[in-house]
């Protein structure tokens, strides 16, 4: 028996059209799950599903936005439509506004917060109904390593992150009852174009990062893939409300 074969499951990612999201997904289809890509930009949308569609599983696209509670509800109909059921939920849509503490508005702090914690708590709440009545599931939250510590200019990005933390914890001592398991991942330091900016505009900040980091160099989406499997599998049947850090040491430097 393979462990890690997610052959005959299907995954719902969202923020999945892009950077640690696609890599997930990619991953999860590697493995032979089924993938439901939901997020707000159409077209990037399309291209991540015809990528996947090439691994020689089923995917499906769907718009969604993880702040407005009737959108949640469309986006787990449509991806139940897909096979019938949806056995994992990676919880990966996202944003950062970087400001120092002091520059921060109330209406930024609230767009962070809705769709990065706020948005991880609909989507899993949307879900478990779902997942309790074909008798368990998957969630995976994406935290970040300023879930452990603080970053100057990302005040509200750290504290929704450190919430997920929370989240995860409550929702997987709660629903352990309905088989369903529930961590995070911590990312490090990856090449998204939620980062690239620090690298082309920024160059002693991300030279400064990358020696810190022990593995050597920053990370890569795909790098999320193996971890992501395992959370999704069979293999972590008896890990729930833990976070993993998948940072090349960084944390541990």
């Amino acid at each position: 028996m393979n462990l890690f074969d997610l052959s005959g499951k299907t995954a719902l990612v969202t923020g999945g059209n892009g950077g640690i999201g696609y890599g997930i997904a990619e991953g999860l289809a590697q493995a032979g799950a089924d993938i439901v890509i939901a997020a707000r930009n159409k077209t990037k949308t399309s291209d991540a599903v015809g990528a996947i569609r090439e691994l020689g599983v089923k995917v499906k696209g769907i718009e969604v936005d993880v702040a407005d509670e009737a959108s949640i509800r469309n986006m787990a109909k449509g991806a139940a439509d897909l096979t019938g059921h949806v056995d994992i939920l990676v919880n990966n849509a996202g944003i950062g506004i970087r400001k120092l503490p002091q520059d921060y508005q109330l209406e930024d702090w609230n767009k962070v917060l809705d769709i990065n914690l706020t948005g991880s708590f609909l989507c899993a709440r949307e879900l478990h109904s779902h997942m309790k009545e074909n008798g368990g599931g998957k969630i995976i939250n994406i935290g970040s390593m300023t879930s452990i510590f603080g970053l100057d200019w990302a005040v509200a990005y750290a504290s929704s992150k450190g919430g997920v933390v929370q989240l995860t914890k409550t929702l997987a001592v709660t629903w352990a009852r309905d088989n369903i398991q529930v961590n995070t991942i911590l990312p490090g330091w990856i090449h998204t174009d939620l980062t690239r900016g620090i690298r082309e505009d920024f160059p002693d900040r991300y030279t400064h990062i990358l020696s810190r980091i022990p593995d050597g160099r920053w990370g890569e989406p795909a790098d999320l893939a193996g971890t992501s499997v395992f959370l999704s599998s069979q293999a972590s049947n008896y890990v729930t409300g833990i976070s993993i850090p998948v940072d090349g040491g960084y944390t541990s430097f």
